[in-house]
């Protein structure tokens, strides 16, 4: 979160910047935006790591058959279940927070002191605009994790059916 508003600001100034122009300002959003995706898929594929190591050593053991790997792979699938399901509960929790600081700024700035939406005299405007950053960055954030695991455990899945793992 604090590396996407670092880039959003920065973004924002090399837009304006007119010795770079928008070459500058795209290949920083860019590198912003990328951070999310690479630091998401290294935290998942570790998290698989884990499991599949932590499944090995403790359920398996030493002397194990074809059939205990592809059961193993077939049980490391509630991992893409459970991916998916923490996104789904980050995502509508993102968009209550959102839905909720931009009613309360609306009702704050127009109802009561008569202000336009997002007027800077607002205090409220920032906890809208801290709201619109956690759905657009948190929310996207969980889509690209629960994708990411229903993915890779999908190859699992269907790696663990494959002929070089089941014969002997």
């Amino acid at each position: 979160m604090r590396v996407a508003t670092f880039s959003n600001s920065r973004t924002a100034y090399s837009a304006i910047n007119r010795e770079n122009g928008l070459a500058n300002a795209f290949i920083v959003a860019f590198r912003g935006g990328s951070v999310l995706g690479f630091v998401l898929t290294s935290l998942g594929l570790l998290n698989l790591m884990l499991l599949i190591w932590a499944y090995n050593t403790f359920y398996l053991g030493d002397d194990y058959t074809n059939e205990d790997v592809v059961k193993m792979y077939e049980c490391i699938a509630g991992y893409g279940l459970g991916g998916s399901s923490i996104a789904l509960f980050a995502r509508v929790g993102g968009g209550i927070y959102t839905k909720a600081a931009d009613v309360g700024a609306d009702l704050a700035g127009k109802v009561e002191a008569g202000l336009e939406e997002d007027d800077p005299r607002n205090p409220a405007t920032i906890a809208d605009n801290v709201g619109d950053n956690v759905g657009d960055i948190a929310g996207m954030g969980a889509d690209l994790f629960g994708s990411f695991a229903e993915s890779t455990c999908a190859c699992l899945v269907v790696a663990s059916t494959s002929a070089q793992l089941v014969s002997d």
